[in-house]
């Protein structure tokens, strides 16, 4: 055969590479694959979605599960050789003699390791039974997945000293905080999938989907607002147990009514016990306290009644504050309400405007901007962004007729960038119509010393005063603030980042970690934890006293029980798999080439930037696959993603369906100015038993001389894949094999991929190459302590990656001649030698720290169809050298080969099989198969739950803790008995007797009753959430005293005239005068900066209509009878679920008035 010629462009390339590699090194890893694990391992895992964070200069974590972090470092090998972050070290390694997986005992085959592992994004993630980089915490609901969640996610949360509520998409659930640490149902109890794990909960009767949630603990009711405009009530106190293995029917509300037209986004019950809603269009209701009461006194048979009278006793403040058409305040929707409790007014937000309001009078007090600047009239009619050009003009290429002709390629390659440039011109130009305000808020918050704090979804959080003045803005974090909760004199800030900041009552950072893979999307206090509500669904409790010597303990206790919360019994879960211990588990599936030309890959470009993807072709390959595949009988459908003529999709056996799912896709073009699809990677994500797997499918630069382009193409692709919701994703069924000789009639490669699970778990993962696409965007971490910012890397968490496709890369230095000589004798370790690929492996210039099984099979390239043989190697004009352009090369947990799969190590995989199909002829590239075989450790999050319960029961030391928190500063008032008349004012003082230690008060009405002219003894009853009656006005009503310090309480009356009955917000009868005596117990709670329990001052305040002098008891007998047990409401609830009583009241007596 002739020689091919090598033109002057190709011979400067192969002089720039290394003609003779050097001697490639080996290494026996016996010693260390004969090692034992100290305790046996869960094999099969995955928590949390990696999230890279720096949490200090030198270390920088990926959050893939509670258990898991990574930490930088060199790569450790068992000989002792370290390789090094320069990429000089590379290793060819072969199994220990005897080694041997699964249950058919197959050997693993010898790999090499590329070089430069051990350096940034490409260091391989290590893990741990407890993350370093955060507190520990309580996973009262562990990460469900995606899948399971359909219609049903959580949304809200709200909590108290004893239970947890949660605002789902169907209703609400309760927890108890008795049974936080008891185990859950687990797989074939009687929860719904995604709650195996959770803590024993109860479910309400499926409703609208719930927008929000607020507790009234004086009337234990817990009240939430709904999509469907209805606001209802649900007793706290159920009669049944909420367990999750209960079988009872599910809890019903106590009364409900339809309270707007549109979602009730926020309810919030002011300061004199009033329910305040809100809605779309700048609605603000009330609803009165009397009705409300009233409305509870009916029977459920009656809630008809009960809704109809609390519906007409609404007030709707946005007809109060309109004159001649005019409203004072915007008609935009009011997002969230605040109460000021310390002034006794209520904030309504807006995005851009806030309005403050009189809770007792209901006034408008002042609107203003998110700038503090006040606004006379917000609502005026919305002003239309000044259009641009109605029509884009699309500006293709043209040669002029100066230039010199260009041919046809060039031609193309100039009408494809212009057309994907001007549709990409035009989306920026709309999103840019449409972009967010910087400054919207998305949280707002009362701290303990009366300011209110609120959170833009740039991150910056502003500080104001009572009366609306900005005081102060601070900005930790530059994403999104979306929820804040207060606990002492800490604020709580969750982010969209997943972070959790803990900030003073000045707004310096204290702490900071990231508590969830995905966006923080409520905080509650309650029960002595913070509780977090991420938008996957999972809830976690943090310790108050997180981070402190607590979390010291607990770390140290849980890793020593890894083993008890870490193992399985391996008889029970191969009974659970039964017959499918051998078969395939998950099936990746990848096709390149699919749609061709400069016309769809235009079209395709065009689509990508308006976020749509996939073609005809595309989808009827999906379906012949999945029809090979049995997909109805065997497989269901996961997902799929299409970039141009790259395609990948994946499928899942039914029997493990239940632990594979949260599947995400993504997309990076590589070809033409990095903007169109015919070179790039489309990727996948999937949670495989609590572990992250990402597969990659690549079709990098062509040509001999493009090394340097293929090795950026891939670094291009690490880099920035970013993955996300795909929106190809099917629950269709799928199958299996046969695809293989079905795709190649396209004329493109293929490549299957199996992945093997041993120890009692078998399943298996099928790829195949092909490629698509998702938006991909440059990702950054904040470090918030530093505000530093460093690049991450999705695929730089991943418990697992799979990289496959036509790579590309070829021989060099050796003629075709000589390639084909070689191929015929089978001399592959030659050839191993000049392939480009393997050598820039070794130099630590791509696939840095992966590895590849050794090839044994001839080159997959180039091949002219439909002849079989070696003899169909390229035999025309052009006869390229034949190349291995197909491979797959992959990464797991293994910081050094054949490592044994635990919790800090817990996916491990070597590879049984590699080769090609040298049969298939419909392609001018021959399809490669890569089987594996992975052990996956994982964690019983429902043993681990209550270990953590063990240890906080007995651990000395954490009870001790604990005991601290209950220390709550000596106080004492100036008078526990109070006289008023008409508007008469007194002065109650407050005194801080500690030398050391701040005192945080709030003063709440236990009860108000109407003194009986005949001296008979008088029913005290509470309003909603321990609010104050009308004519009572009490400022500051909260507050911080420092030590030793004192602080003056003005307790007012103030002239109420009362409305007999109000229909739709209209007096129907005229005001009238109350005149009868009035009582009200007002109770003053002190704590500690940090307490978790609180002393209370009983101050009894009576209103004489007449000018008599009344006698009052110090304090009232049937208080705490009639009440209900709202002097019972100060108790400390342990971390283990018992109930300790409060401190008894100190009470002082001042001078009398």
């Amino acid at each position: 055969m002739d020689t091919p010629v090598i033109e002057e462009e190709d011979e400067e390339a192969l002089a720039s590479l290394v003609p003779f590699p050097p001697r490639r090194k080996m290494h026996s890893y016996s010693v260390q694959f004969d090692q034992k694990p100290h305790h046996q391992i869960r094999k099969h895992s995955l928590d949390e979605v990696p999230r890279s964070t720096t949490l200090g200069n030198d270390a920088v974590y990926f959050d893939s599960s509670d258990e898991e972090f990574s930490t930088g470092g060199a790569i450790a090998i068992a000989s002792g050789e370290t390789v090094s972050n320069g990429g000089e070290d590379y290793a060819v390694v072969a199994p220990p003699p005897n080694a041997s997986v699964g249950e058919d005992a197959v050997e693993p085959l010898p790999e090499f390791i590329g070089a430069g592992g051990g350096a940034g994004i490409f260091k391989v993630p290590v893990r741990a039974a407890v993350h370093p980089g955060r507190p520990p915490c309580l996973e009262l609901r562990p990460h469900p997945l995606r899948e399971t969640q359909t219609g049903k996610f959580l949304r809200n949360i709200a909590c108290t000293e004893t239970q947890l509520w949660a605002g789902q998409e169907n209703g609400v659930r309760v927890w108890n905080m008795e049974e936080v640490y008891d185990a859950g149902c687990g797989i074939g109890g009687q929860v719904q999938r995604g709650d195996e794990d959770t803590a024993p909960f109860h479910d309400s009767v499926t409703t609208s989907p719930t927008m929000c949630l607020v507790a009234d603990q004086s009337n234990k009711l817990l009240w939430s607002g709904h999509k469907d405009g209805k606001i209802r009530a649900w007793k706290m106190d159920q009669e049944e147990p909420c367990e999750a293995s209960d079988d009872s029917e599910p809890f019903k509300e106590r009364i409900s009514w339809l309270a707007h037209r549109g979602p009730v986004n926020s309810i919030v019950i002011s300061s004199y016990g009033d329910m305040w809603s809100c809605s779309e269009g700048g609605v603000i209701k009330i609803w009165p306290w009397d009705s409300l009461e009233k409305s509870l006194l009916f029977k459920p048979a009656e809630k008809h009644m009960a809704a109809l009278l609390v519906e007409r006793s609404a007030i709707d403040l946005r007809t109060q504050v309109t004159v001649n058409g005019t409203c004072s305040i915007s008609s935009s929707e009011v997002k969230f309400l605040l109460t000021d409790s310390v002034r006794a007014k209520v904030w309504a937000v807006q995005s851009l405007s806030f309005s403050i309001w009189d809770a007792r009078s209901k006034d408008l007090l002042k609107v203003l901007n998110v700038d503090g600047q006040v606004e006379c009239r917000v609502d005026m009619l919305p002003t239309q962004d000044q259009q641009g050009d109605d029509e884009t003009k699309l500006k293709f290429f043209s040669a002029s007729k100066k230039e010199k002709p260009q041919g046809f390629l060039q031609r193309s390659r100039n009408a494809i960038m212009g057309a994907a440039g001007a549709v990409r011109r035009v989306a920026t130009r709309s999103a840019g119509g449409f972009a967010e305000d910087t400054r919207k808020t998305e949280a707002i918050v009362l701290a303990v010393d009366g300011t209110i704090w609120t959170g833009n979804i740039s991150g910056q959080i502003v500080q104001w005063d009572g009366n609306g003045s900005r005081l102060k803005d601070v900005n930790h974090h530059h994403k999104p603030v979306l929820c804040f909760c207060t606990f002492g004199d800490r604020i709580y800030v969750g982010y969209a980042s997943g972070y959790i900041q803990v900030l003073d009552s000045d707004g310096k950072l204290m702490a900071s970690w990231v508590s969830h893979n995905e966006p923080v999307i409520k905080l509650a206090a309650g029960g002595g934890f913070i509780f977090s509500l991420a938008t996957h669904g999972g809830v976690r409790g943090w310790y108050v006293t997180s981070p402190g010597p607590l979390d010291n303990i607990i770390r140290t206790e849980l890793s020593q029980k890894e083993a008890l919360y870490g193992r399985a019994s391996h008889g029970a879960l191969m009974s659970w798999l039964g017959s499918v211990a051998s078969d395939v588990g998950i099936v990746v599936i990848g096709l390149q080439e699919v749609d061709m030309g400069a016309g769809f890959l235009a079209m395709s470009a065009a689509k990508e930037t308006v976020g749509l993807e996939g073609s005809v072709v595309g989808q009827w390959w999906i379906d012949a696959i999945g029809k090979a595949l049995d997909e109805k009988n065997t497989f269901e459908r996961m997902g799929s993603r299409q970039l141009a003529g790259l395609l990948i999709s994946l499928w899942a056996r039914k029997e493990i369906r239940t632990h594979v799912g949260d599947l995400d896709v993504a997309a990076v073009p590589c070809g033409f100015g990095r903007a169109i699809g015919n070179k790039g990677g489309v990727g996948l994500r999937i949670r495989v038993y609590d572990r992250i797997m990402c597969f990659v499918n690549c079709h990098l630069a062509a040509h001999l001389e493009a090394v340097n382009r293929r090795n950026a193409d891939f670094n291009h692709i690490f880099r920035l894949m970013v993955f996300s919701k795909g929106h190809n994703l099917s629950n269709t069924a799928a199958g299996m094999v046969l695809f293989l000789f079905l795709s190649c009639s396209l004329g493109f490669s293929t490549y299957l991929f199996w992945l093997l699970y041993s120890s009692g778990l078998p399943w298996a993962l099928s790829l195949a190459v092909g490629v698509s696409t998702t938006a991909y965007t440059l990702k950054t971490t904040t470090n918030p302590t530093t505000g530093t910012e460093e690049v991450k890397s999705d695929l730089a968490a991943a418990d697992l990656i799979a990289f496959f496709g036509d790579f590309n890369y070829r021989l060099y230095g050796i003629t075709y001649d000589e390639a084909r000589d070689f191929i015929s004798q089978r001399s592959f370790d030659w050839l191993r030698e000049r392939d480009q690929l393997r050598q820039e492996m070794k130099a630590g210039k791509v696939f840095q720290g992966m590895r590849e099984a050794l090839i044994t099979f001839p080159p997959t390239y180039k091949f002219e169809k439909n002849r079989p043989g070696l003899g169909g190697y390229d035999s025309g004009e052009k006869k390229r050298i034949p190349a291995w352009c197909d491979r797959v090369i992959y990464r797991d947990t293994q910081a050094s080969p054949f490592s044994e799969s635990n919790l800090q190590c817990p996916v491990v995989s070597s590879v049984i099989m590699y080769e090609a199909c040298m049969d298939v002829t419909e392609s001018d590239h021959k399809p490669v198969r890569c089987k594996f075989h992975a052990t996956i450790a994982h964690v019983d999050k429902s043993v681990r739950r209550q270990e953590l319960g063990n240890i906080i029961r007995t651990n000395e030391k954490i009870k001790s803790i604990f005991e601290d928190l209950k220390f709550v500063p000596e106080t004492s008032v100036s008078n526990n008995s109070i006289v008023l008349q008409s508007q008469d004012t007194v002065i109650l003082t407050i005194t801080n007797t500690s030398t050391t230690n701040k005192a945080m008060f709030s003063i709440i009405c236990g009860g108000i009753t109407f003194v009986k002219d005949d001296g008979e003894e008088s029913d005290y009853t509470p309003r909603g959430s321990f609010g104050l009656p009308r004519w009572l006005e009490v400022t500051p009503a909260a507050g911080i005293i420092s030590p030793e310090g004192t602080v003056d309480v003005k307790v007012h009356h103030e002239d109420f005239q009362t409305m007999e009955e109000c229909v739709d917000g209209i007096p129907q009868s005229w005001w009238c005068e109350d005149t009868r005596d009035k009582e009200a117990i007002l109770m003053v709670n002190i704590r500690g900066s940090c307490s978790t329990t609180w002393t209370s001052h009983s101050v009894k305040v009576r209103h004489c209509y007449s000018a008599r002098v009344c006698l009052l008891e110090s304090r009232p007998k049937n208080l705490t009878k009639h009440l209900g047990g709202s002097r019972r409401h100060p108790t400390d609830k342990s971390r283990h679920g018992s109930t300790r009583p409060r401190t008894e009241d100190s009470v002082s007596r001042g001078k009398s008035h």
